[in-house]
């Protein structure tokens, strides 16, 4: 990736809805250029523009992190677990957990199903430990780029 590249990633991890325009003033490009490069980006899967929300603001009672022990192949539980609505994040780790997976419920209910019934009940996970959030008092995706 160049460097102009990596300084679109930065503009639009500031403000993911700058103007193309105002993006090719910073990086010296044609409004049509950034487009065109912005279109690259996300066709590659090297990012996407989203919309953040904080689910806890939106009506959703519950957000956690789960900690997941699993016997056997990490990726095929990962895949399982990726698939379920409920999850935005899922992620292979090395410590005391296999994997590292956040939920947003609706409900206590739905959390306690969603971990009881559908999680443990996927081939391989040995054991969960579920960390609720209890206010959010940060969340950034402006790191930058190397």
């Amino acid at each position: 990736m160049d460097e102009v590249s990596k300084a679109i990633i930065e503009q639009l991890q500031q403000d993911g809805r700058r103007s193309y325009a105002a993006i090719g003033k910073v990086v010296g490009l044609s409004e049509a250029a950034v487009r065109q490069r912005v279109q690259r980006l996300i066709e590659s899967g090297v990012m996407q523009v989203v919309a953040v929300t904080d689910p806890l603001e939106l009506g959703f009672a519950r957000q956690a992190m789960v900690g997941i022990r699993v016997t056997g192949a990490l990726d095929p539980v990962a895949d399982r677990l990726a698939e379920l609505d409920e999850v935005d994040y899922v992620v292979i780790t090395t410590g005391s957990y296999d994997l590292l997976v956040e939920l947003v419920c609706e409900s206590d209910e739905h959390l306690l199903e969603l971990i009881s019934d559908r999680i443990r009940s996927i081939e391989g996970v040995v054991s969960t430990e579920t960390f609720m959030y209890l206010r959010l008092r940060k969340q950034t995706y402006s790191w930058g780029v190397r």
